[in-house]
């Protein structure tokens, strides 16, 4: 039976979601909060990232990093956090018996890190080298490379992390101003799965954040379609092999095509029975691994195929990669294939779902992103509903070669010869 889940928002605007799990042993602890990089001046690009390294740093009750780790660790669990372009999250996982533990480590984290200069100036380096090995990593750098490139020098397309020179200009009061801009109660969500039970977390919840003030949140600058980067984006290595990038602007997380685009790239470039795996690897042994993906925002998103290929086969897997996209657009998917393709996707959605942390994750970021939770069981009859000519016209809707990037990593580049491969 699929896990159900239960929701209060506290007088302040404040949101809890709950899933229980009695029989697990695990509980997991996620608040997740409404602010990402999109929302940051650009000259504090990166500073959201940086305030999710901080939060760790110490707070009056726990003053440093160690403590604050050991509470967690010290009962066999794990701590961590991320950022990305539209939420941070904070998150452990503890057994259930150090629940109450757990809470109270995340709440003070996140409501009186102290947030030292000391500290900014010594972690800030960390920060740096953080970005600089992202930096040396091909197939992490080729992404961010092709986000930059479909959007453009605008929010949406700015890099998480920032830069080294941003990270470098950061001081205390930034966080401060940052702080109490975005982490109102109203824009916060805690997420809980595992073996607890609803009034269980409320009660201990809400004597930790009622008492936050609530406030208006600032705005978020929409994504502009007429903004874009280069139309090919080139960073020569002297390495063995180019990760290349082919990306789309798509639609928003909300549009009723994001199901039958779910289906189109099952079909084009999701596991190793895919269009792409079978023609560009099995068939003509061009790229060990070839893919296909997508990633939404709240008003855009970009879908992507990704491979890794020599070098003298880089022009032949462009167009063999977008000859196989163009199929999409020009031919019904058979019916057999089809089926396969929900099979896959239906499946693999619910293996995603097995642990109090997926969960828990999973509910968390819908409400913070969708201000709602889709059941398991709507988004399975939504995959179900569509039908071959939904995947023809959503491929017809994104796959417009007019709009295409692409982003390499690799050696010996040339920027005209990926350009003529692109059609």
């Amino acid at each position: 039976m699929p896990a159900t889940w239960e929701t209060t928002t506290l007088a302040n605007g404040f949101r809890i979601v709950t899933t229980p799990m009695p029989a697990t042993q695990a509980v997991s602890v996620n608040l997740f909060v409404g602010v990402g990089s999109r929302s940051e001046p650009q000259r504090l690009n990166g500073i959201t990232h940086f305030l999710e390294h901080m939060v760790f740093k110490g707070t009056e009750r726990r003053p440093d990093a160690f403590v604050i780790a050991q509470e967690i660790e010290g009962a066999g669990g794990t701590l961590n956090a991320y950022t990305n372009k539209e939420y941070t999250c904070y998150w452990n996982i503890v057994p259930f018996d150090r629940f109450e533990t757990a809470l109270d480590v995340e709440a003070d984290m996140l409501l009186a890190s102290k947030l030292d200069q000391t500290e900014i100036d010594r972690e800030r380096t960390v920060v740096q080298q953080e970005l600089k090995r992202n930096h040396d990593n091909p197939g992490a750098w080729a992404g961010r490379l092709i986000g930059t490139s479909v959007y453009g020098e605008q929010p949406p397309g700015w890099d998480v992390g920032g830069s080294v020179e941003l990270v470098q200009e950061m001081h205390r009061p930034d966080f401060v101003e940052h702080i109490e801009a975005w982490y109102r109660p109203s824009n916060i969500v805690l997420s809980v799965a595992g073996n607890v039970t609803h009034d269980q977390v409320v009660g201990l919840a809400e004597p930790l954040f009622r008492d936050m003030p609530p406030g208006p949140l600032p705005s978020v600058t929409l994504y502009d379609p007429a903004i874009t980067g280069p139309r090919v984006a080139c960073d020569s290595r002297e390495i063995d092999q180019c990760t290349l990038f082919l990306g789309l602007p798509i639609f928003g997380r909300d549009d009723p095509d994001r199901f039958a685009l779910r289906i189109m790239n099952d079909v084009l470039g999701a596991g190793m029975s895919s269009r792409l795996f079978r023609e560009v690897r099995e068939r003509r042994g061009l790229a060990y691994s070839v893919n296909s993906g997508y990633g939404y925002l709240a008003d855009t998103g970009v879908f992507t195929i990704s491979a890794g290929v020599d070098r003298e086969k880089l022009t032949e897997t462009v167009k063999v990669c977008l000859d196989e996209a163009e199929k999409l657009v020009t031919d019904a998917v058979p019916e057999d294939e089809l089926r396969k393709a929900k099979d896959h996707n239906i499946g693999r959605f619910r293996l995603s779902l097995e642990t109090a942390f997926s969960l828990g994750q999973r509910h968390g970021e819908l409400l913070i992103t969708k201000g709602e939770i889709e059941s398991v069981d709507e988004v399975v009859a939504q995959v179900e509903a569509v039908t071959a000519d939904d995947v023809v016209r959503v491929a017809r809707r994104l796959l417009d070669r007019s709009k295409l990037h692409a982003a390499v990593v690799g050696p010996n580049l040339d920027e005209a010869e990926i350009e003529a491969a692109l059609g």
